[in-house]
């Protein structure tokens, strides 16, 4: 009975062992804080701006590569391109609301090191109301 409890312990597959927190590589998570923005109802001609903060809930460096916008009249610019764990950085976006009409929506793209969210798209949005005649 012994031979045969020994050989199944021998013969069983080999459960496999979850990795410990400490053996998972550390790595940078990053937020957008907030995570998109209505200006609400804006008049033409105008620069808005707004300041957000990029953030690292990680637990190594946030190399942020690039930042980008998807018209030429928004613009971003980020304080520090490395974000150390718990630390934060701030971003100032400006969007100029030129002759649009209507609801507009732009973003900006912020590219990084975090291996789980490679590029985050941060929204920004404004309805652009003709001025009151005077």
């Amino acid at each position: 009975m012994k031979a045969l409890v020994l050989a199944v312990l021998l013969l069983a597959p080999e459960t496999p062992v979850p990795p410990s927190p400490a053996s998972t590589a550390p790595a940078p998570r990053i937020a957008v804080e907030p995570a998109s923005f209505d200006f609400g109802r804006v008049v033409p001609q105008r620069t808005l701006q707004r300041q957000f903060s990029v953030r690292n809930f990680g637990s190594a460096d946030l190399d942020v590569e690039r930042v980008s916008t998807t018209c030429g009249c928004t613009a971003a610019l980020l304080d520090d391109k490395v974000v150390k764990p718990g630390g934060s950085a701030a971003l100032r976006v400006s969007f100029e609301t030129r002759n649009y009409s209507g609801k507009v929506t732009r973003s900006v793209l912020i590219r990084s090191n975090d291996p789980a969210h490679p590029t985050v798209e941060l929204k920004l949005q404004a309805t652009v109301i003709p001025e009151p005649k005077k």
